[in-house]
């Protein structure tokens, strides 16, 4: 998930501010479930299909998101690049199901979607961060940390890149951990981002300055 979910924090839409918060949390417990240490040693094909379930519940969310969005500007670009980056995620995660891959076809189909996705999830956390400035301490604590989690899905696909000359990653337990830490951040913006107290009528804004 991207710091674009931030931006619900304050919705007057609770109905899918609660989908989009539910559904990125399943996203985010199923991507860490599958980075678990030991997790693909146990089954590589198992994780792998973990990890690609949790990238269509971001994708899920995403288009939710972008689906209502309420007009701000900003609003609608997080929400547009978070959807290509969940996209991305789908891509990489779908071929990394494959291990019969050769390097190549390994960086080209699972690095480079994985990259961009990464990109894309860094992109709209910046723009997301810079838009609930003003936003009540929920926003931003949300913002700040689906930034976190972009920036460690960042370093994990830096470091998942295959070199042709040892065809091996730069370094697995980085890319691993990245990938799990950005999963926990998420997960914890996710449940932070959903209403506590049972409602779906109108949310009132908790600052009196809002960008949504």
């Amino acid at each position: 998930m991207s710091a674009g979910a931030a931006f619900r924090a304050e919705s007057e839409n609770r109905r899918a501010t609660r989908r989009i918060g539910q559904l990125f949390l399943l996203g985010a417990t199923l991507f860490g479930l599958g980075t678990l240490p030991g997790a693909q040693e146990l089954s590589l094909v198992g994780a792998s299909a973990v990890i690609f379930a949790g990238s269509v519940f971001f994708t899920s969310a995403a288009a939710e998101q972008l689906r209502s969005s309420e007009g701000d500007p900003l609003d609608i670009g997080s929400a547009a690049v978070q959807l290509a980056g969940t996209i991305m995620f789908n891509m990489n995660t779908f071929a990394a199901l494959d291990t019969r891959l050769e390097t190549n076809s390994v960086d080209f189909l699972v690095w480079i979607p994985n990259a961009m996705g990464s990109i894309c999830f860094l992109v709209c956390s910046a723009m997301a961060c810079v838009a609930v400035r003003h936003q009540g301490v929920i926003a931003r604590r949300i913002a700040g940390l689906n930034m976190l989690g972009s920036i460690a899905f960042g370093f994990s696909a830096i470091a998942s890149f295959v070199s042709p000359s040892t065809d091996e990653a730069l370094n697995m337990t980085v890319a691993a951990w990245g990938t799990l830490i950005g999963a926990i951040c998420f997960g914890i913006a996710a449940w932070m981002l959903i209403p506590k107290d049972g409602r779906d009528e109108a949310l009132q804004p908790v600052a009196s300055a809002s960008v949504s």
